[in-house]
């Protein structure tokens, strides 16, 4: 049984104490495949270094995180296109809108969007894209470029059933991770009616744990509870889910 996490920051401080056992449990549990995004140029060097630990197992993504996008995004978004002309990443992504913290930033967060996205469409990658409180934006954005070549993976995914089905049509995957653990989750009480192949696993560690975990630091090696979650949501077995969201990963990402 292979897993995949689609979305995990790795290089993360939360992980400067335990970076390798922490990878270890994560390759015990089965998890193979290590898809890392970006947030900006300060985390460039720890990327990069994680990707020499672990270079056939780790992938990594360029991007700037949208909460991230600050007075000096232009300069950010050059670092940006400089790594993808240099190193060889899988994705563009981390990026979106966020204006869950403020809204200050807004229009830049919009044209850096915009931005990345041009640069995914002509190196043909897939993006992972970041939402939070901009549900209206982010599609916006997305139905501009309706028809291009234009995919990739919905991170963390929250949003209602109607949206979920807009993203698809979008050529978009839906990236699932602990919160469909959550009680309050609201996203498993609609998954079912959702074709699996349109399903891929995440943790976005350090973040938002699955539960038993919940309120604690997330690590790669939970992504099988993620997994064991949606079995008991489609009715199947962890293998069958594990095999089918390690495929449509290989088909976003191209590795």
């Amino acid at each position: 049984m292979i897993l995949t996490d689609t979305h995990t920051h790795l290089y993360s401080e939360a992980f400067d104490e335990d970076q390798k056992e922490m990878m270890q449990r994560a390759i015990e549990a089965g998890v193979e495949r290590f898809f890392v995004p970006a947030i900006d140029s300060a985390y460039t060097p720890a990327m990069l270094e994680l990707k020499r630990k672990y270079p056939e197992n780790v992938h990594l993504m360029a991007g700037l995180h949208p909460t991230h996008v600050k007075d000096n995004y232009v300069e950010e978004l050059a670092h940006v296109k400089e790594m993808l002309g240099k190193e060889e990443y899988v994705a563009v992504g981390e990026i979106g809108v966020d204006l869950y913290w403020s809204d200050e930033f807004k229009v830049q967060q919009i044209e850096a969007f915009k931005t990345q996205i041009e640069w995914s469409i002509e190196r043909e990658l897939p993006i992972a894209i970041h939402c939070r409180d901009a549900f209206d934006e982010v599609f916006e954005v997305l139905e501009s470029y309706r028809g291009t070549c234009l995919n990739g993976i919905f991170h963390c995914f929250t949003g209602t059933f109607e949206q979920a089905l807009l993203a698809i049509e979008l050529k978009m995957s839906l990236g699932i991770g602990g919160v469909a653990t959550f009680k309050n989750g609201k996203i498993d009480k609609f998954l079912k009616e959702i074709d699996l192949k349109h399903i891929v696993l995440e943790t976005d560690a350090p973040y938002l744990a699955p539960v038993p975990h919940r309120g604690k630091r997330n690590e790669s090696a939970y992504v099988s509870l993620v997994a064991q979650k949606l079995a008991e949501i489609y009715d199947t077995s962890i293998e069958h889910v594990a095999e089918v969201t390690t495929l449509n990963s290989t088909k976003i990402f191209g590795v």
